[in-house]
């Protein structure tokens, strides 16, 4: 397994994401991105990319935030999220920079990409698949639901699945409801929600207790089964 640092570039931001690849495989491979939670891009999203390179793909583990920055309280961690969910362009921008940014790596078949998000990242591939990117497909974890601009009819390229916890406060029956009716009047071709029940926002973080933010905490068993789902959901759409 190889990983190595990749510095891209959003206009004058400079981003600093971490590459993982199988590096005795041969050939092109699907290029899966990894977008982290709201803290920036830290060890548990380079785990979760590391992970996605052991089941064959090319990941890239991108950087929302520049430089690699690290929320270093709440408030700073509500700043950084803020700058970019309040401007859905610039945010989608952000994004973008990384989908080229992996479709240049010269292990990657740029024609079969695919993102995956968490927390905050959930809401970027969701962000992305409703700006139309040439992605087949995006998977939320545990993301934010809700949008300042809806997808509109025939956008969205990508197959869509959202994995949420019944218990989410950042993601409570009206946001899912709101959300299906979204996918529904855009016309959405393939599209899933997956909840867990008994499942708290973060469901995914073995760190997440509830001690830096409220309704945060790890679940294995949610862990387990969501993690399941988007390695079929992937495995399905680019086989």
């Amino acid at each position: 397994m190889r990983m190595n640092d990749l510095d891209y570039r959003d206009g004058t931001a400079i981003l600093r994401g971490v590459v993982a690849y199988d590096d005795s495989a041969r050939g092109k491979r699907p290029g899966v991105l990894v977008f982290h939670e709201g803290l920036g891009l830290g060890e548990h999203i380079i785990g979760r990319a590391q992970r996605i390179a052991k089941l064959g793909y090319v990941a890239l583990a991108a950087d929302m935030f520049g430089d690699r920055r690290q929320a270093r309280d709440l408030e700073d961690m509500r700043g950084l999220v803020g700058d970019l969910r309040n401007e859905p362009t610039k945010l989608r921008a952000r994004g973008r920079a990384a989908l080229a940014a992996l479709a240049s790596l010269p292990q990657v078949d740029a024609e079969r990409l695919c993102a995956i998000g968490f927390c905050f990242g959930g809401s970027v591939v969701l962000e992305l698949a409703r700006d139309g990117a040439d992605l087949k497909a995006i998977v939320s974890f545990h993301g934010v639901l809700v949008t300042k601009t809806p997808a509109l009819p025939g956008k969205v390229k990508a197959s869509v699945l959202v994995l949420t916890g019944a218990n989410d406060p950042l993601a409570p029956p009206d946001h899912v409801a709101a959300f299906e009716n979204e996918m529904r009047k855009a016309g959405v071709r393939d599209w899933q929600v997956i909840t867990y029940g008994n499942t708290h926002h973060a469901f995914t973080n073995p760190a997440a207790d509830g001690s830096f933010l409220s309704g945060t905490l790890y679940n294995e068993q949610s862990d387990r089964r969501s993690w399941a789902a988007m390695k079929s959901f992937l495995e399905e759409v680019i086989p």
